[in-house]
């Protein structure tokens, strides 16, 4: 048993929309397939993953620095203990050889999206989901009914408040409870018309959650803060930069209800550190950490480690990206909820097509690995590259 190639493509996600931070006019994405030994169904077990939206494609670090590490490292050294299976964490291991501690940017990226691939060819060799395979590593009982809401509500050429509305009462349609929108990409008071023309739009039949991307400085976030106070929002995600720390503390002290963070965070150690300084409540923020961004689920586990050692739920976890990934670590492992991008980042979001969303929930279906077979747009990209 091994792993035989290893193929990385950068792809166009490329797109006319907008938050407060960056455009998505020439974002990419890297797709790889991880290609082993392993016959299943008469074929080899070809593992497939991609890097979350808002990082572009790694395929100069994937092709350079981490897949010739995986082909170069003994075969044997990279199966689990019972030498049936490949183990992601050996092989994490295998990618990580010779690395400085710290510089967790683009890394991160390359390192997650290898990681994902290993996943779902191992998951696929033992012949079960994902989250199957998750659940039972950890003595938990998997929960295939998961939260989701849907992220949107971007700044677009033309955009005005009747399209945004329209936007949203399309989520609502399609099942979702909960719904986010973009600030700081306009004024205060611009984002204020368009906050009080979603809520009119949605009433009682949704929440609305709000995301200004790490724009603001702390006058500004505070200034956000006391304008969101007057209304009942589902969450403020990320008023400031990610790594500042201060700035999230005393931005609590203004804004009593939930905020949520940590998508733009990749390492452990950065979870720990916006633990202890950034003064988040374990009674109602979000933490926001992605996988595909922060070195893949081996790395996610010890994430989850450190929150329980500072007394927070995995409960409190609702992962950026919306990819296929998180919804399995969130049905195997107990998370809060996944994001989801119903219309954007396509066909590398959303779910398999059998899903539907009923009351703000999906349920996982039970398809070997993470489950891509299952998405037949998204499918036909990663058949092309194996």
């Amino acid at each position: 048993m091994r792993i035989t190639d290893v193929r990385e493509s950068t792809r166009p996600i490329s797109s006319p929309i907008r938050n407060a931070y960056i455009d998505f006019s020439a974002m990419t994405i890297s797709l790889v397939a991880v290609h082993t030994s392993v016959i299943r169904d008469g074929k080899p077990v070809i593992g497939y993953g991609f890097n979350s939206n808002g990082r572009y494609g790694q395929g100069g670090l994937i092709r350079d620095r981490f897949a010739p590490r995986l082909l170069a490292a003994d075969p044997t050294s990279l199966l689990n203990e019972a030498a049936d299976n490949l183990s992601p964490h050996r092989a994490w291991a295998a990618m990580m050889a010779n690395e400085k501690p710290g510089g967790h940017g683009e890394r991160s990226v390359a390192v997650g999206t290898l990681d994902m691939a290993l996943w779902d060819a191992c998951a696929k060799i033992a012949g079960e989901p994902l989250f199957h395979l998750l659940a039972k590593a950890h003595g938990l009982e998997p929960d295939p009914r998961v939260f989701v809401y849907a992220a949107g509500g971007y700044y677009y050429p033309g955009k005005n408040l009747d399209a945004l509305k329209a936007e949203m009462r399309s989520y609502l349609d399609r099942g979702y409870t909960v719904v986010k929108m973009k600030i700081g990409g306009a004024s205060l008071d611009d984002d204020r018309a368009r906050i009080e023309a979603v809520l009119k739009e949605i009433g009682a039949e949704a929440q609305l959650a709000v995301d200004a991307n790490g724009r603001f400085d702390l006058e500004t976030a505070i200034a956000y803060a006391r304008m969101l106070s007057d209304y009942p929002l589902y969450w403020y995600e990320e008023a400031g930069d990610p790594l500042d720390y201060r700035l999230q503390a005393v931005l609590g002290q203004y804004y009593p209800g939930r905020m949520a963070t940590g998508e733009n965070l990749f390492s452990h150690q950065d979870a720990r550190n916006l633990l202890r300084y950034g003064g988040l409540r374990p009674d109602r923020d979000i933490l926001q950490f992605d996988c595909a961004l922060s070195y893949g689920l081996v790395e996610y586990l010890r994430t989850l480690d450190v929150l329980k050692q500072h007394g927070w739920s995995p409960r409190q976890c609702i992962p950026h990206g919306g990819h296929q990934m998180s919804l399995n670590i969130a049905a195997g492992l107990g998370l809060g909820g996944n994001e989801s991008y119903p219309d954007l980042f396509q066909p590398y979001g959303g779910f398999p097509d059998s899903v539907r969303v009923s009351d703000g929930y999906i349920t996982m279906p039970e398809l070997p690995g993470i489950g891509f077979e299952g998405k037949s747009d998204l499918y036909q990209e990663m058949q092309a590259l194996a």
